[in-house]
């Protein structure tokens, strides 16, 4: 499974920030509501999951020998943290009936961290 995640992991990696992107612009009319000390929880870590699988696909496209080099390592991780900044500002002045969340980009940086810690410890690369 890992063999065909690595051999593809450059379109997995862009379908799944564009499926982020689709996610975070999705009119707010259309997103589920509910209390909000019921999702709080739940929303954050929705954040975090879904960052923490787009660091890991941009971490497993640069891969190779298990080998990768350490600015290529530190350009994912803020181009992934940018990312999801971006997208919380746009959902403040851009999309409709959304709203940024300085707790969410909080989530999304986290779950990128996470997904570095992980192909450390799990000697996916070294550095």
């Amino acid at each position: 499974m890992m063999k065909f995640i690595l051999k593809y992991a450059l379109v997995f990696a862009i379908v799944w920030t564009l499926v982020i992107f689709g996610l975070c612009s999705t009119p707010g009319k259309y997103v589920p509501s509910a209390h909000w000390l019921d999702l709080l929880s739940f929303d954050k870590l929705v954040h975090a999951g879904m960052f923490f699988i787009l660091a890991s696909l941009w971490f497993a496209c640069f891969i190779t020998n298990k080998r990768i080099n350490p600015t290529v390592i530190s350009l994912i991780l803020v181009a992934c943290i940018a990312y999801g900044g971006l997208l919380e500002i746009m959902q403040a002045t851009m999309f409709s009936q959304r709203s940024g969340d300085w707790f969410d980009f909080i989530a999304n940086s986290t779950g990128c961290l996470l997904a570095l810690l992980l192909f450390k410890k799990k000697k996916w690369f070294s550095l």
